[in-house]
């Protein structure tokens, strides 16, 4: 368990401020959409306009990414003509992070002024009809580590973040989901385009074949390491969230077959569909009206 001297220096009020307003005062962007990007995405970050980046080790009070795959760096710059911060590489528990400490850049950037999260993850697909290389919006979660107790708002809550119990029936915003479906269509997405639940575990070994197997009759669609400690601090400081899961790989199911899950095919998936995921990303960004993201 942290202690109160721990939990301070991990999530508090205090600390994130400071953090955020040493970036306010080092940049002039004013961000309105944040955007994380997960393994082997971190294109997305390239998109941004005079981007001006920080090192995460430079940055008071945030950890650093420690995963191959994951630059280690936080992008400010304008997307679409939208400010925007982007984490080009996130934190996970299986990094030895305790789980406030995670979830700080959420209520740094929630400081800052982001109203709109986007996330995006490679996940192994549980559904047995989805194909390495779709792309799953996220529709739902299901929080392993939380039902043991592993859960970011454990501890102290400051109402200046949030109330004591938010509610998450609503974590992943419909009008985005939405948005997400008629975009890809116009892009012709469709044929790679699902829509399902998200599972997280804390990593970071895969999954065995038995857990895989009770995952997918709790009804968990795809399974990863990371997007929903997130989502729940965000959505717990009132940002809108969106999430998207890149199947990289499909998870074994069955005792006799040979395929076995690694790390470089989630990168070699993330290479071959990442220009298709940043169009979509982009293209939903540029339909948030500049004045208020809560209208499209």
């Amino acid at each position: 368990m942290l202690s109160m001297s721990d939990f301070a220096s991990c999530g508090s009020y205090e600390g994130c401020r400071a953090t955020a307003d040493w970036l306010l005062s080092n940049t002039q962007v004013r961000p309105t959409v944040g955007i994380v990007c997960g393994s082997g995405l971190g294109g997305l970050a390239e998109m941004l306009k005079d981007p001006q980046v920080f090192k995460y080790s430079d940055i008071p009070n945030f950890p650093s990414s420690t995963v191959h795959g994951h630059a280690g760096q936080l992008v400010f710059g304008t997307l679409k003509g939208k400010p925007c911060v982007c984490m080009q590489g996130r934190f996970h528990l299986y990094e030895g992070y305790p789980i406030q400490k995670i979830t700080l850049p959420m209520r740094v950037f929630k400081l800052m002024g982001v109203e709109t999260m986007f996330l995006t993850n490679a996940a192994g697909g549980l559904n047995q009809d989805y194909k390495v290389g779709d792309v799953m919006i996220i529709k739902d979660h299901i929080n392993m580590p939380g039902f043991a107790g592993i859960n970011p708002l454990a501890g102290p809550n400051d109402d200046r973040f949030g109330v004591r119990f938010p509610c998450m029936s609503d974590a992943y915003d419909r009008e985005l989901r939405q948005m997400a479906h008629d975009v890809g269509a116009e892009l012709g997405y469709a044929d790679f385009l699902r829509e399902g639940v998200y599972c997280v575990l804390g990593g970071p070994s895969f999954e065995t074949i038995a857990e895989c197997r009770m995952l997918h009759k709790l009804g968990a669609d795809a399974v990863g390491m990371s997007t929903a400690h997130e989502v729940i601090v965000a959505r717990h400081a009132g940002m809108r969230c969106f999430a998207l899961s890149l199947i990289s790989n499909q998870a074994v199911m069955d005792y006799d077959s040979p395929q076995k899950a690694n790390h470089e095919e989630v990168l070699e998936t993330g290479r071959l569909r990442a220009k298709q995921l940043e169009k979509l990303v982009s293209a939903m960004v540029a339909r948030l009206h500049n004045d208020n993201n809560n209208s499209f």
